[in-house]
């Protein structure tokens, strides 16, 4: 009888086993802050992966966010301890509202103190940034920390995506474990077919059918396909309500505009559409109260959506789970070519008129002008974001990202991490005042990496959108909605940036062009007109 030989695996560290994986996953940045619970991880770093160090967890994670949503692929984030992940966790909920895959670790205490309530550990970790991660843990024993990496990268990356978080004890990487092979984990989730063959004869018998895209579009790398379906249906085109991407070319001329989050507006606007199909986004997303006429049955609704839970949350229609590429490829298969007339699209305004001080929309018209075609926008101005969506239309692809969660905080570190992820083009931050206060530390490391980004503040004084919401709510004699005496110049320049400000009209496609054209990270600081418009009618 033959001799068989059994073949066993060398023993290697925690530490090793996971670096191994991060290569085999094609990760090649880590981005973190690090404290005396990390150093371990940290020690002798790596030449062939990129340690991005962000002044404040909060920034970290919103680079990685960016950086993640770039180049499709998770981003990994490593925090401190429980202070750490508190101190990120409303960047971890947006990067949840997001849909944007991320590993989370966070450093712990050693096990054998745990017991003592040592000095920065993490009472029950794993429960402290739920429910807005898809998995959490601390695994049981040093050698299962690898495979709790593994399982956090491979749930991350399964639409709908989102982050994950693992707990990792001072005293684990040093440990013995045996070496982990990347899976391959396939992603995709093919439509019911008899579901996507009801919807082209809904479609199909439609008189004024209505497709309302959302940023999963974007995300899934579809909006090709999304509008050679557009284009098939003959069919109007809205953006959903608060979309953090541009899921569909705002020139086109089918495009109608954006939906408003407000249920009354929202229902007026679609009430001329008889059917109307919901793609890569909630049905819907409301901000203020109001009845929502949408739903009465009047219109026939259909989503498709790669969110299960998302699926069962309207009140009626036919929600079809699916991710994006195979659906949308599907429909277009099906799908006969329409007879109907094709839709005239929305006419955009004429140039607004320079004046002192700077109107935003005529900042914004001449932002959008200067734009190169390359340019990716990370937004956070929610005050001016209707002004926006009327004198910057966006391209289209991977051209536009904001948060979909309303927090602020995330587009400025964002913008770095998309700078640090895009092969190409410059990233530009466009943010309010107040907004920028909150993670205004991200600069320095786009400064430090000398990275093509430019900030445009548009400085008002104050918390716009609150303003606004306090005259749509009528209430008066609202504290704390006032800025004044913030110099934008003087903290970008203490962090290594060329900055600007501008305060008169003249000057300001000068000093724009000067700041994206710049070798570096830039930013123009613009004072403007404080006046603010209202978000959503008065009830």
């Amino acid at each position: 009888m033959a001799k068989t030989t059994k073949t066993t695996t060398k023993p290697v560290t925690v530490k090793q086993a996971t670096f191994e994986l991060l290569r085999a996953f094609g990760i090649k940045k880590v981005f973190g802050n690090p404290g005396s619970t990390e150093l371990p991880f940290l020690s002798d770093w790596p030449d062939d992966i990129d340690y991005v160090l962000g002044l404040q967890e909060a920034s970290v994670v919103g680079m990685a966010d960016g950086y993640a949503q770039a180049t499709r692929n998770a981003g990994f984030v490593n925090l401190h301890s429980a202070a750490g992940v508190g101190n990120a966790l409303g960047n971890i909920y947006t990067a949840h509202r997001n849909q944007t895959p991320l590993v989370i670790t966070a450093g712990q205490q050693a096990r054998s103190i745990l017991p003592l309530q040592a000095f920065l550990y993490a009472e029950r970790p794993s429960e402290f940034p739920r429910p807005y991660v898809k998995y959490s843990v601390e695994p049981a024993r040093p050698e299962d920390v690898p495979g709790a990496i593994a399982r956090a990268y491979y749930t991350a990356m399964q639409p709908p995506c989102g982050p994950t978080f693992v707990s990792i004890p001072i005293d684990d990487w040093m440990h013995p474990a045996q070496p982990l092979s990347a899976r391959k984990v396939s992603r995709e989730l093919g439509p019911d077919r008899a579901a996507i063959e009801e919807l082209v004869g809904a479609l199909a018998a439609a008189t004024n059918p209505a497709l309302v895209i959302g940023p999963g579009v974007d995300r899934a790398g579809c909006v090709d396909l999304m509008v050679a379906v557009a284009e098939k249906t003959k069919a109007s085109v809205w953006t959903s309500p608060f979309s953090a991407r541009c899921s569909f070319p705002e020139r086109h001329p089918q495009f109608q505009g954006f939906l408003h989050a407000s249920p009354g507006q929202l229902s007026e606007a679609l009430k001329p559409h008889d059917l109307v199909m919901v793609i890569g986004a909630p049905v819907f997303t409301f901000h203020v109260e109001g009845h929502a006429a949408i739903f009465d049955g009047a219109t026939t609704l259909y989503q498709i959506t790669d969110d299960a839970d998302g699926a069962a949350v309207p009140p009626i229609g036919t929600s079809i789970i699916a991710t994006m590429r195979p659906a949308l490829s599907l429909l277009l298969e099906l799908l006969p070519e329409s007879r109907r007339a094709a839709p005239k699209g929305r006419v955009l305004p004429d140039a607004p008129k320079p004046a002192d001080p700077i109107p935003v929309d005529y900042l914004l018209h001449t932002l959008s002008q200067a734009l190169p075609a390359s340019a990716a926008v990370v937004e956070e101005i929610p005050s001016h974001r209707p002004v926006m969506h009327k004198f910057m239309p966006m391209p289209g692809a991977d051209s536009f990202y904001t948060m979909a969660s309303g927090g602020l905080g995330y587009s400025l570190p964002a913008a770095v991490g998309m700078a640090l992820g895009r092969n190409a083009g410059r990233t530009v931050c466009l943010i309010g005042d107040g907004s920028a206060m909150y993670s205004l530390q991200a600069l320095w490391t786009a400064a430090q990496r000398g990275l093509p980004m430019t900030v445009v503040v548009i400085n008002n004084s104050g918390y716009g959108a609150m303003r606004s919401f306090s005259q749509v709510m009528q209430v008066r004699n609202v504290p704390g909605l006032d800025l004044p005496g913030l110099d934008f110049v003087k903290l970008a320049e203490g962090m290594g940036c060329d900055a600007v400000r501008v305060s008169r009209s003249a000057d300001l496609a000068a000093a724009l062009a000067r700041a994206l054209a710049h070798d570096g990270t830039s930013l123009v600081e613009v004072m403007v007109d404080s006046a603010v418009p209202l978000l959503y009618a008065k009830s």
